[in-house]
């Protein structure tokens, strides 16, 4: 082989990898990156498709819990919703034989959901023994009144243990009723 035929065969060996490198550069790439990112995304949306269908497929268990729930809710009405609130309470009492020594309802109503929902929080403070204790928390728990218990706060009274005292907080929502 000569010089002349040398160069020739390193100039296009050249030109060659010049074209494969800006091909891979420009072409190849950017491809690569642009359909990795499409198959994340096809990912993503198969896998959004399949928690759509599960919740479409669960609509009537999630249709009936939500009314249900609204059941339970306190009436909109904020007077008869202490009222229905203060009658449970008396008779959670009843049936658990605590004493209670305070009971202080609060109606909360957040500015950011002036016309979604306001809450009835009550605060009872009681004592007693440890099974009018658990029975009184149980029956919070087991009410039709859609009431959620957010602090409970238990403490010995006596040194043996025997006398407790019981600081619950506890709230339920009332939601507005919506014309259908």
């Amino acid at each position: 082989m000569t010089t002349k035929q040398r160069e020739r065969v390193f100039a296009l060996t050249a030109a060659i990898s010049l074209a494969i490198l800006v091909g891979d550069r420009v072409l190849l790439s950017p491809l690569q990156d642009v359909w990795a990112k499409r198959s994340e995304r096809i990912g993503e949306l198969k896998e959004s498709l399949d928690k759509g269908r599960l919740l479409v497929g669960r609509k009537d268990a999630v249709v009936g819990k939500w009314d249900d729930m609204k059941r339970g809710a306190l009436p909109a009405e904020q007077s008869s919703a202490e009222d229905g609130v203060l009658k449970s309470v008396d008779r959670w009492v009843q049936i658990s034989r605590l004493n209670v020594t305070s009971l202080r309802p609060q109606w909360t109503q957040p500015e950011e959901t002036k016309d979604d929902f306001a809450e009835l929080s009550c605060r009872v403070a009681a004592h007693g023994d440890m099974e009018s204790i658990t029975r009184f928390l149980y029956e919070i728990e087991r009410d039709p009144l859609a009431l959620r218990v957010e602090e409970i706060d238990i403490e010995a009274r006596d040194n043996s243990g025997r006398d407790l005292s019981l600081a619950v907080r506890f709230s339920g929502l009332v939601l507005p009723e919506r014309e259908k």
